[in-house]
Formats: C-alpha cells, structure tokens, sequence
C-alpha cells in the first residue's frame, strides 16, 4: 500500500487536549549548535552551544510540532547576539503558532590569561548562557556567566595561629541590560569579588603571588556576593541582575551560600 503524502497525514497535535488546560512552556532540550559569539579582543569566538528551545501551548491544543523547533534553528545561522535570538524566537512563534517563545543557549566562553608574575599565557573556559523570552513583539534577554574564584575564610584566618581553610567559589551572574553587555565585563566584576582570581597555568613564582594576595584579603561567602552585587550595579548599562555565590568549603561535607538580586535604577 503507497504511503500518504504529507498533506493527507492526520496532524493529531491539533487534536482536542484530553485535560484542556494551557502548557506554560512545552519544546525541546539540548540541541547542539557550532556558534559564534562575540568576543572584546577578537571580534567573534567559535563554540559550541547546548540549546534548549519552547513556546506556550494554548488548552484546546493536543501538542506542539517538535521538528519546527529544529526547523527554526538549521534555518538560523548568524552570530547571537540580541537582535539575532529576537529574530529566531519570532520565526519560532510563527512557525508554532504561538504567542510565546523561549530559548536558551548555554556555552563554553574562553579567554586567555596572563599568570600574574611569569606572565605564562593559559586558556580558561567560562560556562556562559544567553536566555531569551519573546511576547507579543518584545525581547526579553538575559546574559549568564559563572566564574570560580579564590576565597579565604576570615574566621579562620582569625583564629588559627598558622594558616586558615580556603576552597574554590563559584560566582554565577545573571544581568538584563540597555545596549550591550560583554561577557568579559560580568566576568571581570565576578573576578574582583573574590579573594583571588582563578588561573588555569600557575608558575612557582605566580603561585606564591596569588596564595599571600588571597590571604591578604579574606572574603566570606557574603563579601563576594555583595563585591559582586556592587560592581554590577555601578555597571552603567545594567539594569538588573541575579548574583549566587557558592562556595565549596574546604573542611566541610556541604557548601555556604549567598544570593542578590536587584533591579538597578538608570537615569
């Protein structure tokens, strides 16, 4: 028996929902892309990006077209940046038929460091993402990094006769912004937070630089957020952001936390 063509297929997602009620978010999950991404010292940076894509689904609706998610996203091939996602999520809503559209791009951002006294050059990688909402013609868009740091303990250095615990710290930062943000910007204020940066090649010389400038300046869990928190909100483009420190304790079976997040006025 000859197959039906594609026009006569039954489309069973339009079928009537069994439980009539509306899908907040319903698509596909990690998708892998090639992407191309911005970069403040070579114009653009190749990588590859884990993508995760949704729209809303009204009550009358049985379910949604997954293959015109991946349709949207082999038919879109362009550097990200705000313009870009505002461009994939609207064909999105178009080819779905719906009123909403969501996207999340989640990567590996790499900038090459210089080791503070060698000088030794290394490439640290940055887990970043980009989340896009898109309704009724309008761009919600939201830039993440996370960046470990250095912290030493302050009570411990406090009240030790030799030494104090420090451990490594994760910064995870989410901003909303007029204009445009780069990633090495949030990255930057992220590294100044903690009691020392995080490098990828240490020489002797470089190691014993950045152990005596972390014991130097000791930072709690709630210092970090708050030099975070501070140096985003001086930022002058942006207007809100999420910031989360963990830290991963050395001499402790959990991890200490501490979270702002705040709207920030612009004149």
């Amino acid at each position: 028996m000859a197959s039906k063509a594609a026009s006569e297929m039954e489309d069973v997602q339009k079928h009537p929902a069994p439980v009539p009620l509306p899908v907040d978010r319903v698509g596909v999950k990690h998708l892998h892309l090639p992407l191309v991404v911005r970069d403040r010292e070579s114009g653009t940076q190749h990588t590859v990006a884990r993508v995760d894509l949704a729209v809303d689904l009204p009550a009358d609706f049985k379910g949604t077209h997954m293959s015109r998610f991946v349709e949207a996203l082999e038919d879109w091939d362009e550097e990200l940046s705000r313009s870009s996602l505002e461009k994939l999520l609207s064909d999105i809503c178009l080819r779905l038929e719906a009123r909403r559209a969501y996207a999340r791009f989640d990567f590996p951002y790499f900038l090459r460091q210089s080791s503070p006294k060698s000088g030794a050059k290394g490439l640290m990688g940055y887990p970043c993402s980009v989340i896009g909402s898109f309704e009724d013609g309008r761009l919600d868009f939201t830039l993440g990094v996370d960046v470990p740091v250095m912290t030493v303990c302050p009570c411990s250095k406090a009240i030790s006769d030799e030494g104090a615990h420090s451990q490594r710290t994760s910064v995870r930062i989410l901003a909303k912004f007029k204009g445009f943000v780069w990633l090495e910007d949030l990255i930057e204020i992220a590294e100044r937070s903690g009691s020392s940066p995080v490098y990828t090649l240490l020489k002797r010389e470089d190691e014993k630089f950045v152990t005596e400038s972390a014991f130097a300046n000791p930072a709690f869990v709630e210092d970090v957020v708050r030099a975070a928190a501070k140096g985003l909100s001086e930022h002058q483009r942006i207007t809100w952001f999420k910031v989360e420190v963990e830290s991963f304790e050395s001499i402790h079976g959990h991890s200490a936390q501490a979270t702002i997040e705040s709207f920030v006025e612009k004149p």
